[in-house]
């Protein structure tokens, strides 16, 4: 297949109208159930998930939200973290740090 053709089936692969719902339970069962946060990330979802980001820890912050060069996207260019940090380090600094993490029961 010429490179134009395979460049033009690419193309079409990423374009999706189609919308699928969640079924009545699992979205009874949802965190997030006003569509206002799905609107919001629709207006500009580079600042939604920057926002959204800066709740975590961040070694390094980053220098750009989101490289994209389809099919290639590279989110929080530049920045550095550590998620088991941000998991479980960072909330020994504050007010439950005296709160297990992990109960178990044998």
């Amino acid at each position: 297949m010429p490179e134009e053709e395979k460049q033009a089936v690419f193309d079409a692969l990423l374009q999706e109208e189609r919308e699928f719902s969640p079924q009545p339970g699992f979205a009874g069962r949802a965190v997030v159930k006003d569509d206002s946060l799905y609107r919001e990330a629709g207006k500009d979802y580079e600042a939604f998930w920057a926002r959204h980001a800066q709740e975590l820890e961040w070694f390094k912050p980053w220098n750009k939200v989101l490289a994209w060069s389809p099919p290639h996207a590279g989110w929080f260019v530049g920045g550095k973290l550590n998620i088991s940090y941000n998991c479980l380090d960072r909330h020994l600094l504050g007010s439950r740090r005296d709160k297990a993490a992990i109960i178990w029961e044998g």
